[in-house]
């Protein structure tokens, strides 16, 4: 038989089983959110580098680190560097997520051949 003393102690550990259970899933929400919104960031930033190699090789008229701010804009981020080199375009887009700041970075170019692929 139990006591008195320890009648209800059943009650407060599932309670705290239950706040733990809570909590838990909060942060497992949380960090799934996170996760989604990085691979948003990820598609900002592979926009953006496209859109800024179309328009340093000619086929799309503009400046090319326009055309990646306007590129990782229109997919929820900002950009955060521009690099051009030849026909090849490096940025970054960037986004803070509930206080976390995301930045991904992206390059778009031409492929390179073969036997300089070869050579490496």
């Amino acid at each position: 038989m139990t006591s008195w003393s320890e009648r209800g102690s059943a009650s407060v550990a599932v309670v705290g089983l239950l706040a733990a259970l809570i909590l838990t899933t909060a942060a497992a929400l949380g960090a799934c959110a996170l996760l989604a919104a990085k691979q948003g960031v990820v598609a900002a930033a592979d926009a953006a580098a496209l859109a800024a190699a179309d328009t340093v090789s000619g086929r799309v008229a503009g400046s090319p680190c326009g055309r990646a701010g306007e590129a990782a804009r229109l997919n929820g981020a900002s950009l955060g560097a521009c690099e051009l080199s030849g026909l090849n375009a490096l940025v970054s887009a960037r986004r803070v997520i509930a206080g976390v700041p995301i930045e991904v970075w992206a390059r778009a170019g031409p492929p390179q051949s073969k036997t300089a692929s070869m050579n490496r």
